[in-house]
């Protein structure tokens, strides 16, 4: 059995508050834009993945439910955004393609987003991203395999 350490429960806290805090940043970012946030991602998935992508894909990427990205799906195609094109292989599986509008308003949000996430790493510098990157992988390890075999 662990005792709880009350500097690791601190840093625990402050790493919720901060988690809420950029989840939230993303959020009302996105409403600036006119989108949700699982929007944008969904826009930054298929203009990563042009050559091919699929509802499921975006879906198991993303951690976003099929019926969500579904329905963004079906408005970004009312607005005429995007096609969705039967697979040869697979009628019900369509690949998702941007019309040239569509390419044109991904690259416009897409940008826009990537610019400020630029522009606060380069501040922070190349090695604390590299640290902070692996620390939150080793994090994710480490809390993976740890739920098995801890208990508080």
């Amino acid at each position: 059995m662990l005792k709880e350490n009350k500097a690791l429960a601190s840093e625990l806290d402050r790493y919720y508050s901060l988690w809420r805090e950029s989840n939230h940043l993303y959020e009302e970012w996105s409403k600036l834009q006119g989108l949700s946030f699982n929007s944008v991602m969904v826009l930054y998935f298929i203009r990563e993945n042009t050559e091919h992508c699929t509802q499921k894909m975006i879906s198991q990427k993303w951690l976003i439910p099929k019926q969500t990205v579904n329905m963004i799906l079906k408005d970004l195609e009312k607005r005429g955004f995007i096609l969705l094109v039967p697979l040869p292989s697979d009628k019900r599986n369509k690949h998702i393609q941007f019309t040239r509008a569509g390419e044109e308003y991904a690259e416009s949000i897409v940008s826009e987003l990537r610019k400020k996430e630029l522009f606060a790493m380069e501040r922070i510098g190349i090695e604390r991203i590299k640290a902070f990157n692996d620390c939150l992988a080793q994090y994710i390890a480490l809390f993976n395999s740890g739920e098995k075999n801890v208990s508080l």
